[in-house]
């Protein structure tokens, strides 16, 4: 990929992606919903085409797996009244967060594997958000302490990483792939929402070709380190609000996402072959699930 490296801030390599670039071109695009949900919301995919995500119904939030012929189940922790499942791995495993009745502002951390739910929280969090998993079983995610700034977090051979990116007063990690490059979004001093990449313990900051902000906590990085996410020309918080665009970045540059007659889209996940996953909002505001493949 052919980027253009415009200064350094706080120590970080400052990126722009030239919007000349051509992106990946679109073959196929497949809408689907979970049964009787209000809102479908595709978070993940494996190189077996099983899709993970989160649906409403009923008031209540729920996990999904949706397999390669389109069967869904529902996946729910027990005791839990909010249950995502955020990423899933070739083997299978998912990780995900949760909730409970008895503290209903709280989240924590789970993988589930081989049919065993094991839960987690960085040491002292009230809020646990796990969001990527690699191959090797590493996860990612956000965590905050009580009321203080959000941080990203890397779980491997368990034992917790804190990751801060230099000079934010945010930091969220939602991404993770085999070569172990960690990507996620960061709030700037000056209230930008930003794209990081962290590889061999080097922060790169990726910039929308308009400068506009990201999501924090929402995307995806596959091994060949193609990243997906959505940017919104809103000020920040940019989270599924009007205006909101999925994009790509691959070696051929930055390529916006829109369904066509959406109010917003977002990208959130991609595979190891470049498919795509994601979520868009209709004209009569519910969110419904679509699965991108692209062409060579």
């Amino acid at each position: 990929m052919t980027l253009r490296t415009t200064g350094c801030l706080l120590g970080l390599l400052i990126v722009v992606v030239p919007s000349h670039l051509r992106g990946a071109d679109v073959a196929t695009i497949t809408i689907f919903d979970v049964p009787g949900a209000a809102n479908t919301v595709p978070l993940s995919i494996n190189a077996d085409g099983v899709i993970v995500g989160r649906y409403r119904a009923s008031g209540l939030v729920h996990g999904f797996v949706r397999s390669p012929s389109g069967d869904i189940t529902t996946i729910d922790v027990p005791g839990a009244n909010f249950t995502v499942t955020a990423a899933i791995n070739n083997r299978g495993d998912i990780v995900g967060m949760y909730g409970v009745p008895s503290s209903p502002a709280g989240r924590h951390g789970f993988l589930l594997k081989d049919g065993v739910f094991t839960t987690f929280d960085p040491p002292g969090s009230t809020f646990t958000n796990a969001i990527g998993i690699n191959e090797r079983g590493d996860i990612v995610g956000r965590y905050a302490v009580g009321a203080g700034p959000g941080h990203g977090f890397l779980l491997q051979d368990g034992a917790f990483t804190t990751i801060d990116v230099p000079g934010a007063t945010r930091t969220d990690a939602f991404g993770i792939n085999d070569p172990e490059e960690i990507v996620g979004g960061f709030l700037t001093a000056d209230h930008h929402a930003q794209i990081f990449v962290l590889s061999s313990g080097v922060y790169s900051v990726i910039v929308p070709p308009g400068g506009q902000n990201v999501s924090l906590d929402k995307g995806g990085i596959n091994a060949r380190g193609e990243i997906v996410g959505q940017y919104c020309d809103a000020a920040f918080p940019c989270n599924f609000a009007p205006g909101t665009h999925g994009f790509l970045l691959t070696a051929a540059g930055f390529t916006t996402i829109d369904v066509p007659g959406a109010s917003l889209t977002a990208a959130f996940g991609i595979n190891a072959s470049g498919t795509i996953v994601g979520s868009y909002v209709d004209a009569h505001g519910a969110a419904h699930g679509f699965l991108l493949s692209r062409g060579d």
